[in-house]
């Protein structure tokens, strides 16, 4: 008896014939007779059909949507026309039951909302099934495109002392008494007595130490869990995300967004050759979706179609000063139809006037480099203008920005000015500094929101709904 997923058995003829053993959740049992068996392997289930009358009663009881099974039978031709194989079943086995009456994922539409106050169950269906299945192999090909080009994974730490971005936006680690902490000369809490002898947080980045390792090592990524204590309880926001964040060692700015160009096409194509079947059910469920709003609103490429529009346009590359002038001067900026107003150089740039650049301006994905250095952060390269630094952000459809980086400030006295103008005290970072010192060289790296990337793939319009189990303000249920 050989045990197999459902995947294989649909996509192969060598078990045709065959005695089998199969595990799996029934989605439904229909006239006592037939039972639709998904293993979480694709989105098809494979038809079952059991002798009724020559199988025990109590046993047919227990098959209801939601248990496990085992089924032992032969993989014959399919006499109807929804299916190409079936099982006829010699033996069914109940695993687990599943009471029908409080089971809540049953066989009809139901809402996202719904489905996340039961994120434990939600991959039963099959749209949650399929992001999560189109994750997994975006996590393969992240790890296979950075093997393939001679990066080395970095684990960098997630109890961090460093706040890598400055915002002081991070949750604490700590072991002392929450109600009787203990308290210096100045009644203030002594950190001196926690357990790792100073102040402690959950990483917002790993990209400090990723530069300590590229400064030796050459060509590193991290990728794992980063933290934000942000109160921002948005469709486009999590307390808990993960990053991949590359670092470069002797790579200027213009290598920089080569790399990511060329890595974003790399992991989208591998889903268009990977995931196709998850990839249309997904799309089909977006036009579906799309129908209910009205025409201005629905997007112009199904969501293949965006994905095909990353991986065979080439990126525009533009600097912050030509998108001002073009943002400054278009149609939605002089009606005022952009929520945020263009009206000076050095505007941060948002959703809408990222999305006008991609979707409306230039029709394909954008580079914007050479940032207002007042708006960016403290490690990025300062230009020769001493106006403006060496960030790069690229810009999808439908998304804005999803992938930020820079060249990295490489010389110590302008590194040490920026610090101390952002408020950071030296020596929380002396270590960062000391980079500079024993054989600084020009390096560059990029952030990507990992969850970013898996909406954009997915077509989802919710980041909750990308991650197996959201961490949100006022939410950590599961």
């Amino acid at each position: 008896m050989n045990n197999i997923s459902i995947h294989r058995l649909l996509n192969s003829t060598k078990y045709l014939n065959k005695n089998i053993s199969i595990y799996g959740w029934v989605k439904t049992f229909r006239a006592n007779r037939f039972i639709a068996l998904n293993d979480g392997s694709c989105l098809d289930n494979l038809q079952c059909v059991i002798d009724f009358e020559n199988t025990n009663p109590e046993i047919l009881k227990k098959i209801s949507t939601g248990a496990a099974v085992k089924i032992n039978g032969v993989l014959v031709s399919s006499k109807g026309s929804k299916q190409s194989v079936e099982i006829q079943v010699d033996e069914c086995e109940v695993l687990g039951e599943s009471d029908p009456e409080v089971y809540p994922i049953q066989p009809k539409k139901h809402s996202f909302e719904f489905l996340r106050e039961n994120a434990h169950l939600r991959t039963r269906t099959n749209t949650f099934s399929a992001v999560m299945r189109i994750r997994s192999s975006l996590s393969f090909a992240i790890h296979e495109y950075f093997n393939k080009n001679g990066f080395y994974y970095v684990h960098t730490p997630i109890i961090t002392a460093s706040d890598a971005e400055g915002a002081g936006e991070q949750f604490r680690v700590s072991t002392l008494d929450p109600k009787n902490p203990a308290l210096n000369k100045n009644g203030e809490v002594d950190y001196k007595e926690d357990f790792f002898g100073k102040e402690t947080n959950l990483t917002v980045s790993g990209q400090l130490e990723a530069e300590a390792y590229a400064m030796s090592m050459g060509k590193v990524y991290t990728f794992g869990p980063t933290f934000r204590a942000e109160n921002s309880n948005t469709s486009r926001h999590l307390s808990e995300f993960w990053m991949i964040e590359p670092e470069v060692a002797f790579m200027d700015i213009n290598g920089n967004m080569k790399l990511a160009e060329d890595f974003l096409k790399y992991v989208l194509s591998y889903l268009i050759n990977n995931n196709i079947e998850d990839l249309k059910f997904l799309e089909n469920r977006l036009i579906n979706e799309e129908k209910q709003k009205p025409q201005n609103e629905r997007s112009e490429l199904s969501l293949i179609e965006k994905l095909n529009f990353v991986i065979e346009n080439k990126f525009k590359i533009i600097t912050y000063t030509e998108a001002y002038e073009i943002l400054k001067n278009c149609k939605p900026n002089k009606k005022k139809k952009f929520k945020y107003l263009i009206t000076e150089w050095g505007a941060d740039l948002q959703s809408e006037h990222e999305r006008f650049l991609v979707e409306k301006e230039f029709k394909c994905p954008v580079i914007i480099y050479n940032y207002p250095a007042k708006i960016k952060s403290f490690y990025m390269r300062l230009n020769e203008d001493g106006k403006t630094v060496r960030a790069m952000d690229i810009l999808f459809p439908g998304i804005g920005e999803i992938v930020g980086g820079s060249q990295r400030e490489e010389r110590l006295d302008i590194l040490l000015n920026k610090i101390k103008e952002v408020g950071i005290e030296e020596e929380e970072l002396w270590w960062y500094l000391e980079l500079r010192k024993f054989g600084t060289a020009i390096h560059s790296g990029f952030g990507l929101g990992f969850e970013r990337l898996v909406m954009f793939a997915t077509g989802m319009s919710n980041i909750r709904d990308v991650i197996p189990f959201p961490r949100t303000p006022q939410n950590a249920d599961f």
